[in-house]
């Protein structure tokens, strides 16, 4: 059974050679801070002379499963952290991004697994402290923790906050935007606005045949959830986290004055409920919405021929960096 939306790792080069790489060596700043009795990752890319000049802060909140924020390949060249260029964004912001609970922040490729998941050296699955914090209300409150910190510090200024989640991400930052007056601006990327059941359905629809009815077995497995809705057993995405990433992150959507920016592949499975959001958003007057549709694009932003192939040879993150670049532009 399916319980999880897969979702690709975006492997970035970020440059470090001829030493063991550190944050410090790529340009980044590794700060701590305590949620509940937690301790979190947080790494900020600020511009070159620029790191305790005050400015907003622009957080980027990752996508689903155990991943390290940054990848060791052959001890010296590293991977990972943000998938776009953030150099122009670094002009205005101090952009961070928070780690995954009980994820190490940096690590080798051999400690993954091969669709580059953390797991646990013991138990050989992912960690059971981090399934046990993965689910949307954990993340909300923590990364609100995480910005009151990052928030207090000198060097940054709380004028403005641009929050920007991708996939899983999305809906972390959609609710995080709908219940907290800090946030400004909010960027939201291949997220399905009427959640993840129902992505599960919609990529198994187009994959399965009239013997293999494979979303049959998605409709069983939502029964079981929506019966156990604060069950967290197994390791990965437990029914908790199925069910609060379930709840239509329309709702969210709907409530916020604030500007916001909606991008998605129109290859993506998400994208009919994207296209009726903005459809929704037409009828409802809401002109705080702006769309980006990227045809023929996929949910990491890869293009998909007519016959579902999917080209990664063309790596289109950083025309999206520059697409949110452009529009907290204008937005100015």
């Amino acid at each position: 059974m399916k319980n999880r939306v897969l979702v690709t790792f975006l492997i970035l080069s970020i440059g470090a050679y001829g030493q063991r790489p550190t944050p410090k060596s790529l340009g980044l700043r590794h700060l701590t801070t305590a949620y509940k009795t937690d301790q979190v990752d947080i790494l900020v890319k600020s511009k070159k002379g620029d790191e305790l000049i005050p400015k907003p802060l622009f957080l980027f909140i990752q996508g689903s499963l155990p991943r390290p924020l940054i990848v060791i390949y052959d001890t010296t060249r590293a991977y990972g952290t943000f998938p776009f260029d953030v150099d122009s964004l670094a002009l205005h912001y101090h952009v961070a991004i928070i780690g995954k609970p009980y994820i190490p922040l940096l690590t080798s490729e051999n400690q993954l697994s091969k669709e580059l998941n953390f797991i646990d050296p013991d138990t050989k699955e992912f960690p059971q402290a981090y399934t046990e914090r993965n689910y949307l209300d954990y993340y909300v409150e923590r990364n609100k923790a995480v910005i009151r910190f990052l928030q207090q510090q000198k060097w940054v200024s709380s004028k403005k906050l641009v929050l920007a989640g991708h996939s899983e991400g999305s809906t972390i930052a959609a609710k995080l935007a709908s219940t907290s007056k800090a946030v400004t601006h909010l960027i939201y990327l291949s997220g399905n606005p009427f959640g993840r059941i129902m992505s599960i359905i919609e990529r198994d629809r187009r994959n399965e045949t009239d013997s293999s009815r494979l979303a049959d077995e998605d409709f069983i497995y939502w029964e079981n959830v929506v019966e156990n809705p604060e069950k967290i057993t197994g390791t990965g995405d437990s029914f908790k986290a199925t069910y609060q990433f379930s709840i239509p992150p329309r709702d969210y959507l709907k409530k916020l004055s604030i500007p916001v920016l909606i991008g998605y592949g129109t290859s993506d499975y998400c994208s009919p409920y994207n296209d009726y959001l903005r459809v929704e958003t037409i009828r409802e007057k809401k002109d705080n919405f702006t769309f980006h549709a990227y045809i023929g694009l996929d949910h990491n932003f890869f293009p998909v021929d007519k016959n579902g192939n999917t080209n990664y040879e063309m790596y289109n993150w950083d025309k999206v960096g520059t697409d949110m670049y452009r529009w907290l532009l204008n937005q100015n």
